[in-house]
């Protein structure tokens, strides 16, 4: 139930990657590309990433047995009803976006029946935008999380984690709820933090600026009205992390209190230990992960 023939709606950095990524598997799968820019389609066309470039939405899905949406997630709504009364019967409808609540529900309730959409988010890209920068190995070793629900076809799901997986990803499953509780805290909150940070520089600190807060920052530099869309539509869960996150920049607040006494020093050393040993933890895991492959 591999895609013959397979639509990209947006042909950017991640719309790119899935072409790139499919030629490179060896896949003969025909590739449409749509996109609202003729000089992204033609670099798409040169590239490889696409064999044709189609002017509509509806033109580009109409003969296609898979669709992918990878635009910013605010023009997906308004995707999804341009698509639905062209798609073909038994059609699969996924996409790559970095929320799942609100665009799986949108899906469910506009596509018709015959057409079966999961909900898929892979865990790859970088700050830089454009399909300029896709790469074919983009997705090679990259956690894709995938987002069915009751409504959720089992033959289009397995279907789906197996097209990810040829490309190179490691996949799993979890609700929409859970996907935007849980990726908020590991990419949306730390997206918001890095803009406050170079927000918070005075025009005198800011030049005396290094590779570490480069590198802390280096998020910072995606696109605003994209993660102006990501931001808006898991809004709630953003609020909560950025509460919980409040709560720790107080705790250290508290740590260094003008007495300066031994306890809280003791109380800041462990803090600050406490989080490299996680980190250690964290990245020893996913160096275990990568040798195990």
């Amino acid at each position: 139930m591999q895609p013959k023939r397979l639509t990209i709606l947006g042909v950017g950095l991640l719309g790119g990657s899935i072409g790139l990524a499919l030629k490179a598997s060896g896949s003969s799968c025909h590739v449409i590309g749509y996109g609202h820019r003729q000089s992204t389609i033609d670099t798409a066309l040169k590239m490889g990433a696409i064999d044709e470039a189609v002017t509509s939405p509806e033109a580009a899905v109409k003969d296609s047995d898979w669709v992918i949406l990878a635009t910013p997630v605010g023009l997906f709504e308004k995707l999804l009803l341009q698509i639905a009364p062209a798609l073909p019967v038994n059609a699969i409808v996924t996409d790559v976006g970095s929320t799942k609540r609100s665009i799986v529900r949108q899906a469910e309730i506009t596509l018709p029946k015959t057409v079966h959409f999961i909900g898929s988010h892979p865990m790859a890209g970088s700050e830089k935008r454009g399909v300029e920068f896709a790469k074919s190995d983009l997705f090679t070793g990259a956690r894709c999380i995938l987002t069915p629900t009751s409504k959720s076809n089992p033959s289009a799901l397995a279907a789906v984690e197996q097209f990810w997986q040829s490309l190179g990803s490691k996949t799993v499953q979890m609700s929409p709820e859970d996907h935007d509780r849980n990726i908020c805290d590991i990419s949306h909150l730390p997206h918001a933090i890095a803009a406050a940070l170079v927000a918070m520089q005075s025009e005198e600190s800011l030049p005396l600026a290094g590779q570490g807060f480069l590198d802390t920052t280096r998020v910072a530099g995606g696109d605003g009205g994209l993660w102006r869309d990501i931001l808006i539509d898991n809004r709630d869960n953003v609020a909560d992390s950025v509460k919980r996150f409040r709560a720790k920049l107080d705790a250290l607040l508290n740590m260094l209190g003008s007495n300066h006494d031994a306890a809280q020093r003791e109380a800041l050393a462990r803090w600050l230990d406490a989080a490299a040993e996680r980190r250690k933890q964290l990245f020893a895991a996913k160096i275990k992960e990568l040798h195990a492959e």
